[in-house]
């Protein structure tokens, strides 16, 4: 088993930097494509590693345990991505079936998202399977619907994140061929990876339990050119305005740079801009896609009951020129 993912390209250098045994660094698409690959979060790859420190072998059987074996039609497509090959057979299949599906945005759809920089597809996954999701996050941060005092146990979250990864149902819900086609749409191609991320779940705040996300912000730098990106929301139940519902700032992609060039030295990061900021209600089921280079956060839930989400984005299995953060 110490061998068993010895073949996949830069995986042996990625654990080298993550556990500061060499200051090599992969290119940032080759190691987002390798950690996809091997279905693991960002996260909970990076703690592992950095507090287990572990060899080679050892980090392999982690992988193997906690993901299972890599698809090798994964590993192989992604070897393929990074020798700029065309995808394998199975792949290329998959990916025309997206091509030929009739859009799952629509022409009001798509002038939304040219004007305000988000859009909300609805009924994404199938209502079953979003329950059947949210029935996980229940089970996972050991709360119960009927039990409020049960909801503000954080042993299993950081903040509002649930850090799980894996399961059958998250897995089910990032092949979505109806997510995939609206990220093919919004990219123009469906040559596009997902990515692996978590759960959230958001309680009304009470007098003892605060808001524990992160306000309105940028997940990527700002240092331009900004690249084009996106991210997505899943609402794994009804989500009203005020039940700590995603918020940001409609159409602020079309002003950024001239907001940039107006703070001078200013750390635009500091800047308050809540009140700009808009909740996006939406259903089970529905997904929620915005432009990366959009102000958002998730909001304080005033609600009765609360938030449970996946969170998720695609993207091209292409070269990210190196940046500066900002």
């Amino acid at each position: 088993m110490s061998h068993a993912l010895s073949h996949i390209r830069g995986i042996e250098a990625y654990l080298d930097r993550l556990t500061g045994r060499s200051q090599e660094r992969l290119p940032e698409h080759q190691w987002r494509m390798l950690l996809d690959t091997l279905g693991l979060g960002i996260e909970q790859t990076m703690q592992h590693a950095g507090r287990t420190r572990p060899d080679f072998a050892t980090f392999a059987e982690w992988v193997i345990s906690t993901a299972g074996h890599p698809d090798p039609e994964r590993v192989a497509r992604y070897h393929a991505a990074l020798d700029g090959l065309p995808p394998p057979p199975t792949t290329a299949a998959r990916l025309a079936e997206i091509d030929a599906m009739p859009p799952v945005l629509d022409a009001d759809d798509l002038s939304h998202w040219n004007e305000l920089g988000y859009v909300i597809l609805r009924a994404a996954i199938d209502p079953a399977l979003a329950a059947d999701t949210a029935a996980l996050v229940w089970e996972i941060v050991g709360a119960t619907p009927d039990n409020p005092a049960s909801w503000y146990d954080a042993g299993a979250r950081n903040g509002i994140m649930v850090q799980h990864f894996q399961s059958p149902q998250q897995d089910a819900i990032r092949r979505s061929p109806r997510t995939h086609k609206a990220f093919a749409q919004l990219w123009g191609r469906s040559d596009l990876w997902m990515n692996t991320d978590r759960l959230g779940f958001n309680p009304p705040v009470r007098h003892d339990w605060k808001f524990a996300g992160q306000p309105l912000h940028w997940d990527d730098s700002l240092v331009r050119p900004i690249p084009f990106g996106t991210q997505a929301i899943l609402y794994l139940t009804d989500t009203a305005a005020e039940q700590g519902a995603l918020q940001l700032i409609p159409g602020f992609h079309h002003k950024l740079d001239a907001w940039l060039d107006s703070l001078g030295d200013s750390d635009p990061r500091l800047v308050d801009l809540t009140a700009q900021a808009v909740p996006i209600a939406a259903n089970a089921g529905d997904l929620i896609i915005w432009r990366s280079d959009l102000p958002h956060g998730a909001t304080a839930n005033h609600g009765r009951v609360p938030r449970l989400v996946q969170y998720l984005a695609m993207y091209p299995p292409t070269p990210i020129a190196p940046r500066d953060w900002l």
